[in-house]
């Protein structure tokens, strides 16, 4: 009986101490539960833990922690408001290399507004003759021609047998006869009006004899596109008997795209490549910029004009055309540091107590790797260029505000 008395004591005791150990277990953890979450920052806010937004399974009850990522921890309000009072994402220093986040300032440079585009060479329409009968008559004579010939100026196309030209000029001697210059100035000016030039008329008076028979030669070298003159056939008095295509100057025709048409301007120079010359450029100047554009490409057509010494240059060739353009001081960054959602265009800004933020920007021009800011960003201020996708993230994670175009610069 002593015995057993004795062993209900002994458990009773045991019992006693593990209850008593578990009380008092609870309340040291309640107290430091109660630590932990008893945390207030400076603006007076009660932080429950530290924790890193890119991986915010772990919580650390430690301001000074870093995470499994190197990441600074920020603190987590019981408000469940931002992580500071100044808005952005900070990232330990030594942790920056390991990210790969690179800082640049946005500064103020120059921008070339150049750019490429393709072409064609066409014929200058400007530099087209037409040959025409002066005068009705028949068709004697057609030297070996045919559409598409080259030609100098000066070679004959046709002889044209104009009996009107041979009974005035028949007139004209004799009254050079009579010995009266009144007359034979009046006498050679009905010539004139008859469509005969002075080589013509210089020739009768030399020879003293009429020619009803007039050689048609082309007025400038180039292509001929049409022929007309047949032989035997009779002609009319302006009747079309060639069109010559000059070929010292052509046209190249560049699809310009309507988002540069803008940086085009006549005057302009530009340099073409062709395929066909390799290692060679061709240097010309806008000499005009259609007033249409073309529906299927979205382009416009910019015409300049090339100098096309030995004819080199044919029509229907393709060209890679250049367009230079001067420079023009503005505010720009690195291409890679602008971050395009659709809906915005922002920059991660490096902010000087060390956070980073997304800050929402306008830009321009593109080039050289460089981007134009317009709106949103001011002289040296400076950006992520690299690494800030990440950045990006984390920013969106904490609900850090985007700075929006008309904020503090």
């Amino acid at each position: 009986m002593t015995e057993a008395i004795k062993a209900v004591r002994w458990r009773a005791g045991v019992m006693a101490a593990a209850l008593v150990a578990g009380v008092g277990g609870y309340w040291i953890g309640q107290r430091g539960d109660d630590r932990a979450s008893g945390a207030t920052a400076a603006d007076g806010r009660k932080v429950l833990y530290w924790y890193d937004p890119m991986v915010p399974q772990e919580k650390y009850d430690n301001p000074d922690s870093l995470s499994s990522m190197g990441m600074k921890t920020v603190p987590k309000y019981a408000d469940g408001a931002g992580s500071a009072a100044s808005p952005g994402v900070s990232v330990n220093p030594a942790a920056m290399q390991n990210l790969g986040i690179r800082v640049v300032a946005a500064e103020i440079g120059t921008l070339s507004s150049g750019f490429t585009t393709t072409g064609t060479v066409e014929f200058n329409q400007r530099d087209v003759a037409i040959v025409q009968a002066r005068s009705g008559g028949f068709v004697n004579r057609v030297y070996s021609r045919a559409p598409g010939d080259v030609i100098r100026a000066g070679a004959p196309i046709a002889d044209l047998l104009i009996p009107e030209w041979g009974g005035a000029q028949t007139e004209f001697l004799a009254v050079r006869k009579l010995g009266r210059p009144a007359l034979t100035v009046a006498a050679r000016q009905r010539l004139r009006l008859l469509g005969m030039s002075d080589g013509v008329i210089a020739q009768v008076e030399r020879t003293g004899r009429a020619h009803g028979t007039v050689t048609i030669a082309a007025p400038i070298g180039g292509v001929i596109q049409t022929l007309d003159a047949r032989r035997g056939v009779t002609l009319a008095q302006g009747q079309t008997l060639a069109e010559i295509n000059g070929i010292g100057t052509v046209w190249l025709n560049a699809a310009v795209p309507e988002a540069q048409a803008g940086l085009v301007r006549v005057g302009q120079r530009a340099t073409a490549t062709l395929a066909a010359f390799s290692g060679e450029t061709f240097g010309g100047r806008v000499i005009a910029i259609l007033p249409t554009a073309q529906a299927e490409s979205r382009t416009l057509t910019v015409r300049i004009e090339l100098a096309n010494r030995g004819g080199r240059l044919r029509p229907g060739m393709f060209a890679a055309i250049a367009f230079g353009g001067g420079g023009r001081a503005a505010l720009l960054v690195p291409s890679e540091a602008v971050i395009r959602t659709g809906s915005r265009t922002i920059v991660m800004l490096a902010k000087k107590d060390g956070r980073y933020q997304p800050a929402e920007v306008r830009t321009g021009r593109e080039g050289g790797g460089q981007t134009e800011i317009l709106a949103g960003l001011a002289t040296g201020e400076k950006v992520v260029a690299s690494g800030q996708f990440l950045l990006d993230s984390e920013a969106s994670l904490t609900g850090v505000p985007v700075r929006p175009l008309d904020g503090p610069k």
